[in-house]
């Protein structure tokens, strides 16, 4: 019995290194990429479960890798994280985001060599995070809004012949992850008002973005600006709240209603190319995430 608990325990240690919660928010960004690509996903819905399938080794694997860089650190700051708790080891779990991320690259090259080509510049840049860009102020930000951009354009490259058209969109997670990255750097000690002040401004930048889309097209200005008042609502008073009083909790608050609302910010995206129904199926995955996000931890 003790060591049905134990592996059970060891079972979940793992699962946590994968975030399942934010994985639910890739999913969202490669739906709304084929929203944007106005992809039949009813009449051949097998691409879709492919590249769902690649972008979930792809962000499982990324995070896992962040783990392993921060165990240091996480021994200090956060000695409940499943690798300084001894519930996971540094070698199962160097395994596990291995695997993860070759099953991403493996999955979306069964859909085109642009899907493969974009799922392995995903990899790279979530590496690259993970090792080295976390501790840049500019870059780090950045960095880790390319993945997320990457991420919608791997929903993009269902059909690969939008991606001309429709590269520019990745400027919109970039921008909004860059935000989340920016302020995020005062989880566990508090932040600076300035970055949260930045961070806002990028916030806002992301939404007049979203209504500027829709205003060009107009056949959907209705249906998306709920989504656009639904996103504000979630980001944008944690966010003031942040910069007002940057301590750790508040921070924190800031950035798991930032990441949660990834999937706003994609409905409102599929809402504006794809129409109301397509934005109201992405939608439903939020209290998907945020039911996981009780479990889980998001940051």
């Amino acid at each position: 019995m003790n060591v049905a608990i134990l592996n059970t325990n060891r079972l979940w240690a793992y699962l946590q290194l994968t975030r399942p919660a934010n994985i639910i928010t890739a999913w969202a960004d490669v739906l709304a990429g084929i929203a944007v690509a106005g992809f039949a996903v009813l009449v051949n819905p097998v691409p879709v479960i492919w590249l769902l399938l690649a972008t979930t080794g792809l962000y499982g694997g990324g995070v896992v890798f962040n783990d392993i860089f921060d165990a240091g650190l996480d021994a200090k700051e956060r000695p409940e994280r499943p690798i300084p708790s001894g519930r996971a080891s540094l070698s199962g779990a160097t395994v596990l985001g291995s695997v993860l991320l070759s099953i991403g690259v493996f999955a979306a090259a069964q859909v085109s060599v642009w899907s493969m080509a974009i799922a392995f510049c995903i990899a790279a840049a979530a590496l690259l995070y993970d090792a080295y860009g976390k501790h840049h102020p500019f870059f780090g930000p950045l960095n880790m809004g390319i993945c997320r951009g990457g991420n919608l354009l791997l929903g993009v490259s269902i059909l690969p012949s939008m991606l001309g058209e429709s590269w520019y969109l990745a400027l919109i997670p970039i921008t909004y992850i860059a935000a989340i990255t920016a302020i995020s750097r005062g989880e566990v000690h508090g932040g600076e008002r300035s970055t949260g002040i930045i961070a806002l401004v990028l916030m806002g930048a992301v939404i007049t973005g979203l209504l500027g889309l829709s205003w060009l097209n107009k056949s959907y200005l209705i249906a998306v600006l709920p989504f656009v008042i639904l996103l504000s609502g979630r980001v944008l008073l944690p966010f003031m709240q942040a910069v007002r009083q940057p301590n750790a909790e508040n921070i924190r608050t800031a950035v798991r209603s930032g990441i949660l609302s990834l999937i706003v910010l994609d409905a409102t995206l599929s809402c504006s190319f794809a129409g109301l129904s397509y934005g109201i199926i992405v939608l439903i995955l939020l209290p998907l995430s945020m039911t996981l996000a009780r479990l889980f931890a998001v940051t």
